[in-house]
């Protein structure tokens, strides 16, 4: 690729993943593409990663960092790598993942060839169908989202442009899907999204994170989230799009309520099985259920919104058997 190919802006929020630095800086100092900056947001890390920031600083030119003085989240840190960006385009990498050399290079390839506002690759770790390369509209995508094909409302495994990032800021009072309000507030910008289906991402489950960490008041702030995008998205999104989220809505409370069951809570099990419960009834349409896939999710949307008992019992026996299931292997 030229020499004088735009910049691209690499942000990596960092907190307290020493043991993953290594493997993630790496992986975005071997990148193909010729013109690149590198901005590490050390958010106030307690354990080493400041120093390993620092030694990539030192050895790489390509890299910096910036050290917050406290603990202010991923969002901060993320805008605070925003607001030193020099490129023409962001792409923005957790910390504790890794991605393959020719990441940068293929998704402004792709931008440039499709004319889209935004590309996003495949990724591998997520659970996510695998599906053609295309170029969706608004609508489309908001599809994908709720189906959970070709690609997820995560902030990373996309390029942007940079115009769009800084006027769309991250919402620094999200405790939680901090990802889904980004992604929303952009879709209000853009027509159309291309998706390249290679696995050029890696995620790493970690045992820890917030989204691995059982089910807790932090966490079910995203029904709150949901809340106000399915009241807001009538305003400026197609009745499709509008159901799609509302499905949105519906699976993530089955997926809580399914983690609750298996994994425990922070709190009675029984007061977040009510939360979610009316959270599904709050959100249910047979046209936003018209458009899930999967047969199993279906079920357990219907059984979550009849009965929170019932949900329960039934969860229990699906863990039961899961169980036995792994002990035979």
């Amino acid at each position: 690729m030229e020499r004088n190919s735009p910049k691209i802006s690499v942000i990596v929020p960092v907190y307290n993943v020493e043991p993953y630095l290594e493997r993630c800086f790496g992986s975005i100092a071997a990148q193909t593409y010729p013109n690149m900056e590198v901005i590490l947001v050390d958010d106030a890390s307690t354990d080493g990663s400041g120093k390993i920031c620092d030694g990539w600083v030192a050895r790489d030119k390509r890299f910096q960092c910036v050290h917050l003085l406290s603990n202010r989240g991923v969002s901060a840190a993320r805008n605070q790598g925003v607001s030193r960006a020099a490129g023409a385009f962001a792409v923005f990498i957790d910390a504790d993942d890794y991605v393959e050399p020719c990441l940068l290079e293929a998704l402004y390839r792709n931008w440039r060839e499709t004319g889209a506002d935004i590309c996003v690759c495949g990724n591998e770790g997520m659970g996510l169908e695998e599906s053609p390369a295309a170029v969706y509209s608004r609508t489309e995508a908001v599809q994908c989202l709720a189906q959970r094909t070709s690609f997820l409302w995560t902030v990373w495994g996309k390029i942007y442009p940079m115009e769009l990032v800084k006027e769309t800021p991250f919402i620094e009072e999200a405790l939680c899907c901090e990802d889904l309000l980004f992604f929303y507030q952009l879709l209000k910008r853009v027509e159309r999204i291309s998706c390249i289906p290679c696995r050029l991402y890696h995620y790493t489950y970690r045992t820890g994170s917030l989204i691995n960490s059982g089910v807790n008041e932090k966490r079910c702030t995203v029904l709150s989230v949901l809340d106000n995008i399915c009241t807001e998205a009538p305003s400026w999104l197609s009745p499709e799009a509008v159901s799609c989220f509302r499905l949105l809505a519906l699976e993530t409370g089955v997926r809580l309520a399914m983690q609750a069951v298996e994994g425990g809570t922070d709190g009675p099990l029984w007061e977040y099985l009510k939360l979610f419960q009316n959270h599904s009834r709050r959100h249910f349409s047979w046209r936003a259920l018209s458009f899930c896939r999967k047969r199993k999710t279906i079920a357990a949307v219907l059984t979550l919104r009849t009965h929170a008992a019932l949900f329960w019992a039934a969860g229990t026996v699906y863990c039961w058997v899961k169980r036995l299931r792994s002990g035979a292997e």
